[in-house]
């Protein structure tokens, strides 16, 4: 459909018919109703007239020589740049067949010979108003596709800055909870973790174990080589307690300095000997040089030991105080060892043939 409408007129007609006086009545007439029309005698002047300006309507008589209203409807449907004027047929055929096959071949209305010029003219009004809606309909598509397309868009990006978010969220959440220097749970997620895994072992009934690993003279440690060996060696400990501490609900934390914590939910006192010398084994695996210390040329653990099965009359702290008396007995001993301190059912969790020179006590009446 062509952009060039010329201003001041109800629209561009252009009327095909090799018969003069219909040119002339027909012209008359539509630019008396105030629409510009250009004449055409056949059908290839048509097409030429169409190339070069396209009308808003065509009246297209069928009968004309060389080229036939049909033809040049079909070639003007199979042109982009016209297959959307719309044309009305004139003819003195008025035969059904002939009404039915000028609309397949793309008409929008057919008239019959002799025209009845109030015909013709509402004919053409209401083949413009047609047009000129679907036009309109066209333009409001467009938009509403626009704005769709930057609606999505814009959705998109809300949806990518959300996630972006959440994931800077997360990791901030992430480090909140972990020890910025070893890079393990820090002691708030330590005590978070701890009082959710005693509620569930409770209600459960299932064993809970607890440990703190202190690094033996830690302080003649950084006397000696300084605070970033220190550094350096507290994150070989940590490493290699999570190594030794590797199922998905184990948690290590350090607990302060050079204190270590680990949580060994759903744990007899077998399982958390076996991790207690699996972390000793690790550290020993690293051989880092400790000229100061007393019990060895390397560097070594103190670990205590607390397994329960937690009840509504204690809380988390009984367990972590117990598991200190633990590590305090453990470094009378000599250092560089483990001492356990079990709550109740001592058959429950000693395994037959334990050692129990590590085990300092068996009852809850110092809880």
């Amino acid at each position: 459909m062509s952009q060039e409408s010329v201003p001041a007129t109800k629209g561009n007609i252009l009327i095909v018919d090799d018969q003069l006086d219909n040119l002339r009545v027909l012209s008359t007439i539509l630019m008396e109703e105030g629409y510009q029309v250009r004449k055409a005698l056949n059908g290839q002047m048509a097409l030429v007239v169409c190339q070069t300006l396209a009308p808003d309507l065509i009246l297209l008589d069928i009968n004309m020589p060389d080229i036939n209203g049909y033809e040049v409807c079909q070639r003007l449907k199979a042109n982009s740049q016209t297959c959307n004027i719309p044309i009305i047929f004139l003819s003195v055929l008025d035969d059904v067949t002939d009404k039915v096959k000028g609309i397949k071949m793309g008409g929008a209305d057919y008239i019959t010979k002799p025209f009845q010029l109030e015909e013709v003219v509402v004919r053409v009004q209401n083949q413009l108003t047609i047009q000129r809606l679907q036009m309109q309909l066209q333009e409001i598509n467009q938009k509403l596709l626009k704005q769709n397309s930057l609606l999505r868009l814009e959705i998109e990006k809300r949806r990518q800055a959300e996630i972006a978010l959440q994931e800077v969220n997360e990791k901030l959440q992430e480090l909140a909870l972990l020890d910025s220097l070893t890079e393990v749970a820090n002691r708030r997620y330590l005590d978070d973790y701890l009082q959710r895994e005693w509620q569930r072992s409770a209600r459960e009934k299932t064993p809970l174990a607890f440990m703190l690993c202190d690094i033996d003279y830690f302080k003649a440690y950084n006397d000696t080589y300084g605070h970033i060996a220190g550094d350096a060696t507290l994150k070989r400990v940590a490493k290699a307690i999570k190594t030794a501490a590797r199922r998905p609900a184990d948690l290590v934390a350090r607990y302060g300095g050079e204190e270590f914590a680990v949580v060994l939910p759903n744990t007899n006192f077998y399982g958390t000997v076996q991790v207690a010398e699996n972390i000793q084994l690790q550290l020993q695996e690293l051989k880092i040089v400790h000229a100061m210390s007393v019990v060895s040329e390397y560097l070594t653990l103190s670990i205590g030991i607390t397994v329960c099965i937690p009840n509504n009359q204690y809380s988390p702290s009984n367990l972590i105080a117990t598991t200190d008396q633990a590590l305090y007995q453990a470094k009378q001993q000599g250092r560089d060892n483990y001492c356990a301190y079990i709550s109740f059912y001592r058959s429950y969790f000693l395994a037959e043939n334990f050692d129990e020179s590590k085990i300092f006590c068996t009852e809850l009446g110092n809880w």
